[in-house]
């Protein structure tokens, strides 16, 4: 049996975590969550990662959301249980250490969605559609898509999505702020490896600082937000990053980071 999720490591420092249930539109099995979580352990350990793009294989589903075959043979129980996977799953890929980029390569709805949520960023193809489509289910997000969602593309029409499980195209995503860029079908990893790059050329503890630092402090008051950046801030100063960045800066050249 194939693994549901494959790990590539591309240069740049950067790791591509691919969904790999193509007929099954990469659905969110217990299997796949399982692999997923092990990938995502794997990017965490791995100290030369400085940026991961998550994506589908194919070039018409991202992620369908979860199994629904699968969830029809569960009792509540392992409803509850499964659930509980998703979601500390989703927890996991928003508290990946590094950025995380979520390359769209077509429909995500549902939990497929709320993977995409979960990314620092959010490149989709032209040809992507996307809803959080629970309601139309008689449930409700719950992987986080009530919160994540809010949150990146202001309440009102967060509420407008989720109450109406309208599916829109990238189009509109990208309008609404859901999405930071959207490409052609055929240059969707090429445009995200670009970005993952650009990204990556920078001072990988200053990015995970960064990271840090947006995150803690996004949800508090500013007096709150400025002394979390002052505390991540701090964790750098000394760090031979820090001046091979001053030095390189003198001499008008590229830095060589490495971490330390």
């Amino acid at each position: 049996m194939p693994n549901l999720i494959k790990i590539s490591k591309q240069e740049n420092f950067v790791s591509v975590v691919t969904l790999n249930r193509p007929a099954q539109a990469n659905a969110l099995s217990v299997k796949l969550l399982e692999e997923l979580n092990h990938a995502l352990e794997t990017v965490t350990t791995d100290p030369t990662v400085r940026c991961v793009i998550i994506t589908g294989t194919g070039d018409k589903v991202f992620c369908a959301g979860a199994d629904l075959k699968e969830r029809l043979e569960m009792d509540e129980a392992q409803v509850r249980r499964t659930v509980k996977l998703i979601c500390s799953t989703m927890d996991a890929v928003q508290n990946l250490p590094v950025p995380v980029i979520a390359a769209i390569n077509g429909a995500a709805f549902g939990g497929g969605l709320e993977l995409a949520l979960a990314c620092d960023i959010r490149i989709a193809s032209t040809i992507a559609k996307m809803g959080l489509t629970e309601t139309s289910l008689g449930i409700i997000p719950g992987a986080g898509g009530t919160q994540r969602l809010p949150r990146i593309v202001g309440v009102s029409f967060a509420k407008e999505l989720i109450f109406t499980a309208r599916r829109i195209d990238a189009e509109e995503a990208l309008k609404l702020g859901l999405l930071n860029k959207i490409a052609e079908a055929d240059q969707l990893m090429n445009k995200a490896l670009e970005l993952a790059a650009e990204i990556s050329r920078n001072a990988p503890l200053s990015l995970r600082a960064a990271k840090k630092a947006i995150n803690e402090g996004i949800d508090t008051e500013i007096v709150t937000g400025l002394e979390v950046e002052k505390r991540w801030y701090d964790t750098i100063i000394e760090s031979k990053d820090r001046l091979e960045g001053l030095q390189a800066f003198m001499e008008k050249r590229r830095p060589l980071f490495t971490g330390k």
